[in-house]
């Protein structure tokens, strides 16, 4: 069941084109790894699939039902949120609609929230305060948040960025469980080699489309094969 459409979609950022002649489609289940050097429009075609940035060309198209509020989305952290003064549970429980800080919660509510603390493994953490925790712990916080407002389409900005070997892996582990539940993931990476080990397709981004297919036709590719190769010199 198709979700996103981007029907040659063109976004331009401060006046300069930085996406030409995009087309691709999302489909429930996807596990869709947008890829491709700094620069090459990855941050600004994420904005766009969160209703935050219209197209200069074509459109972007929400399909069978899926409403612009039933897509999550982890961005990438900056310092001050690092250092937020919340608990855990305070945090993902922002992730509800309207339940920021708020004291009481439906049950369903509750229900929901304990749920995500459990799928993120940060249930015997949720007293702790979010400043207190390693990059790895508030990521997965985070995510839990992204998790509490839907459970359709989950949006990632390179969320092992910044993260040590041990916690990328646990990172990447918890994104293919949630995946493994029918969670549609968008993310963008630089990782590569992860990108073909865990999405099912892949966009590689250089302002237009190099690749767009799944990941093992992209193992196969000409990009794929030359942009896998340099990881592996890296």
């Amino acid at each position: 069941m198709r979700l996103i459409t981007c029907d040659n979609v063109t976004l331009a950022y401060d006046g300069r084109v930085v996406v030409h002649d995009l087309q691709m489609q999302v489909n429930a289940g996807d596990y869709l790894c947008i890829v491709g050097e700094n620069g090459s429009g990855k941050s600004t075609l994420m904005k766009a699939l969160l209703g935050l940035k219209k197209p200069s060309g074509g459109a972007i198209r929400l399909e069978n039902g899926l409403l612009q509020n039933e897509i999550g989305y982890l961005p990438q952290q900056t310092a001050v949120q690092r250092d937020f003064p919340a608990t855990v549970r305070e945090v993902v429980q922002s992730g509800l609609r309207g339940g920021a800080f708020r004291p009481f919660l439906k049950a369903g509510e509750k229900a929901r929230l304990a749920e995500c603390l459990s799928l993120l493994e940060i249930s015997d953490i949720a007293g702790r305060p979010y400043r207190a925790l390693s990059g790895g712990q508030q990521q997965r916080v985070l995510l839990a948040r992204a998790l509490c407002a839907t459970e359709k389409v989950l949006l990632l900005d390179e969320p092992v960025a910044g993260l040590d070997p041990a916690m990328t892996a646990g990172l990447y582990a918890v994104i293919e469980r949630l995946h493994k539940r029918g969670v549609t993931i968008i993310m963008i990476s630089h990782d590569i080699p992860a990108a073909v080990k865990y999405a099912t397709h892949i966009l590689h981004l250089r302002h237009t489309p190099l690749f767009f297919g799944t990941a093992a036709d992209y193992a196969k590719s000409t990009v794929g094969r030359r942009f896998l190769e340099s990881e592996g010199e890296a």
